[in-house]
């Protein structure tokens, strides 16, 4: 019988992880049962006493989760960085994000933004259109996203410009990513991994970690939009 995985994993990692479980299945015989979602929401189910070998956090995340002694502190390990960009539906010019000035003339221009309520990168931009001083009229035509990808609003129609991790933003089919918002205006967000303390299966677990922070899962990490 298969050995399985129950892996909970922020959405950051999603495109990698499709490629890197295959791999590791092949070549393990283990079986990766992976289920995707903004740190906030894996935060809560897993205090809810949502049960997992392995979980996928920003740093800050698998920080709390350590704290609280649900993930063994021993086997956490930062796995890549990820910066947070601008998207528009594939087709569309490409506006000015270069700088912090241009980025505000940008945003303010659009008929809506599609940005995150839950994920690491919605929280980042509602704080930095708050430090911009343009809360106010963006949030008043802005298109949030409870949960998944932004992207998908370009796609539909309903939004112009879509913020999240430039590896999230790449999921969607029928958009191209802008770039990065300016870097001096943000800090990469850390996703890390970690074994539960509860875990049914630590021994595979610690398998796929390791596996997760070696050198040859590098290549799949940067074409999924993420630095290792």
């Amino acid at each position: 019988m298969t050995s399985t995985i129950r892996m909970l994993s922020t959405l950051g990692l999603m495109g990698a992880m499709r490629s890197l479980s295959t791999a590791f299945e092949t070549a393990s015989g283990i079986h990766v049962d992976a289920d995707f979602a903004p740190t906030l929401a894996l935060l809560k189910r897993l205090r809810d006493g949502e049960a997992a070998d392995l979980v996928i956090l920003t740093r800050e995340g698998l920080d709390e989760m350590i704290g609280e002694g649900r993930v063994i502190a021993g086997t956490a390990a930062d796995l890549a960085r990820s910066f947070v960009g601008i998207a528009v539906r594939a087709g569309q010019p490409h506006p000015d994000i270069a700088s912090e000035a241009a980025l505000r003339k940008t945003v303010l221009a659009a008929r809506s933004v599609a940005y995150s309520r839950l994920g690491a990168s919605g929280v980042y931009f509602a704080q930095l259109i708050v430090r911009m001083g343009i809360a106010d009229e963006i949030n008043a035509k802005a298109t949030i996203v409870e949960q998944g990808f932004t992207a998908e609003r370009l796609v539909s129609g309903e939004a112009d410009l879509a913020v999240q991790q430039i590896s999230e933003l790449k999921q969607v089919a029928g958009i191209e990513v802008v770039g990065p918002v300016p870097h001096d205006l943000q800090t990469p967000a850390v996703f890390s991994a970690g074994r539960m303390a509860n875990a049914n299966n630590a021994e595979a677990a610690d398998r796929l970690l390791r596996y997760l922070a070696s050198p040859e899962v590098v290549p799949v990490l940067r074409q999924s939009g993420l630095e290792p």
